[in-house]
């Protein structure tokens, strides 16, 4: 991806166009220490790590070339540290997620993908899953034995389905951001989409749009409920909004609120939620 506008409002600058991660045949000391620090951030995400939990010894048969990247790349996603960052505290789903995007650089396509690696889990263990991904067709095309996986999901490539591209911006959240430090927390990400098999919107990464803080929460029960929903008819009407104002309350960017309201009265509400200061998001019937 050329590094257009477009790019710089999605965040994706960073990897535009930037040179690929290597480590030829006698490479210097420098670029091995680049490699051990790509992988860390690959597999990571950008997450923070401490002295005391790095792989020294991994670390060491990739200076002495009785390792290559891949080797590498795999002594970090079966240790502990990725299992403590990504495996025990989240939900199976978010963690194939993960490891598709860390391991592949990329978001699963559609729900098979998902289904295949949830079965492979719990028939075969951790470890084979893992090397589902290093060793597949996929990561010997893209990355080989010498360089570290990366963000591919943004590129237009062969075999890669247009819905990727979308599906990748709801795993990445900006150069800067960790994987344990998002707003959704440790909740899958693709799970509606790949189930109904439809391509999300595109919400940017932080700070990046001005709506870049909104999550929809039709699946979750509303914050606040500030409308009558008793009118005349039986339509009602469900609006999310985000960014309300409250009186005597700071205006909190992260937060939406689910309003139900009648028919008749939802171009009154529309109206008081854009006095507060609040952007409407979705309107749809209750």
């Amino acid at each position: 991806m050329a590094i257009t506008a477009a790019a710089s409002r999605l965040g994706t600058e960073a990897f535009s166009e930037s040179p690929r991660v290597e480590l030829r045949t006698n490479g210097s000391k420098e670029e091995v220490e680049a490699v051990i620090r790509a992988v860390y951030r690959q597999l990571l995400g950008n997450d923070y790590l401490m002295a005391s939990e790095r792989l020294t010894s991994a670390e060491s048969l990739l200076r002495d070339g009785n390792l290559t990247v891949r080797e590498f790349v795999r002594s970090v996603a079966k240790s502990e540290l990725y299992k403590n960052k990504f495996f025990y505290n989240n939900f199976q789903t978010r963690f194939i997620e993960l490891n598709y995007k860390h391991l592949l650089g990329r978001a699963p396509y559609d729900e098979s993908e998902v289904s295949y690696h949830n079965d492979l889990y719990h028939n075969q263990g951790y470890d084979t899953e893992i090397d589902s991904y290093i060793d597949s067709v996929e990561y010997q095309q893209n990355f080989g034995d010498n360089i570290v996986p990366y963000y591919r999901g943004f590129e237009t490539q062969p075999g890669q389905k247009t819905a990727g591209f979308n599906r990748m911006f709801r795993l990445y959240r900006g150069y800067a951001n960790s994987d344990r430090a998002q707003v959704e927390g440790k909740n899958p990400r693709l799970a509606r989409e790949l189930a109904t098999n439809t391509a999300n919107t595109i919400v940017g990464p932080s700070g990046s749009n001005q709506n870049w803080n909104f999550r929809a929460s039709s699946d979750v029960a509303p914050q606040k409920n500030l409308g009558n929903a008793v009118g005349i008819g039986d339509r009602v009407y469900r609006i999310e909004a985000t960014g309300l104002l409250s009186p005597g309350y700071p205006k909190v960017r992260r937060s939406s609120t689910a309003v139900f309201v009648p028919y008749e009265r939802l171009s009154d509400k529309l109206q008081q939620i854009q006095r507060q200061g609040g952007k409407i998001v979705s309107i749809t019937p209750a």
